[in-house]
């Protein structure tokens, strides 16, 4: 599998292309591959999130679970969907809140390329995913390589702010230094759980708060 990254994230991740889970990922998609399996994101955009946000930009990060496993919506950007595309139901629920807690008008388009290119990292827990089988690509060796990525992102940068929604992600704060970042937890924003505390949560201005307390830019949250 050959790695388009940008420059900036290249010099940080060659050693996790090293690792032995790695060579496993790489396996397992040519794999699956050589067996003709659809595989979402296409393969040009499977390290959307890094080319799209520099590790030098980073500010906020996002984290999902899996990309979306239907035809047309992965991207490489957790709860993104390209241009054109019907805003998913969690990604909807992330516009309500949004208009509950900035007063943002709820958009049209669900690609959230623009948040990416301000600076928030938008990861999913695992990379790719096999065409209707969610969860398919969870256990291949990408759950080791994101968790790598936070642990970096921590020990190496400060005054990042992580947003945690749902129990999954909300595992993750273990690898998280308390002390330097912001973490915000809250439910996922799927149906099944946003009234359990996803809405009302104020993540976004309160994201944007803490960003401005530390002399960076606020983000603009209308994609």
């Amino acid at each position: 599998m050959e790695v388009k990254i940008d420059a900036s994230w290249k010099e940080v991740l060659t050693p996790l292309f090293e690792k032995a889970y790695f060579k496993q990922i790489v396996a397992h998609l040519k794999t699956e591959k050589a067996l003709k399996s659809t595989i979402y994101p296409k393969g040009s955009l499977i390290f959307n999130a890094f080319n799209q946000t520099p590790y030098d930009q980073v500010k906020v990060v996002i984290l999902g679970q899996d990309p979306y496993h239907n035809p047309g919506q992965a991207m490489g950007l957790s709860f993104s969907v390209p241009e054109g595309v019907k805003p998913p139901p969690s990604l909807m629920n992330i516009y309500k809140e949004l208009n509950k807690d900035i007063g943002m008008a709820i958009p049209t388009s669900g690609n959230l390329t623009s948040w990416a290119n301000q600076g928030v990292l938008l990861i999913n827990a695992a990379l790719t995913v096999r065409a209707d089988e969610p969860g398919s690509h969870a256990k291949i060796g990408w759950m080791q390589f994101t968790d790598d990525v936070i642990k970096i992102l921590s020990k190496e940068k400060s005054r990042l702010v992580f947003l945690l929604w749902g129990n999954f992600a909300g595992q993750k704060q273990i690898l998280i230094d308390h002390s330097k970042h912001k973490i915000l937890r809250a439910a996922h924003p799927s149906p099944l759980s946003a009234h359990n505390g996803f809405f009302g949560c104020k993540h976004f201005s309160a994201t944007n708060e803490y960003l401005v307390q530390h002399n960076k830019n606020p983000i603009n949250w209308t994609p």
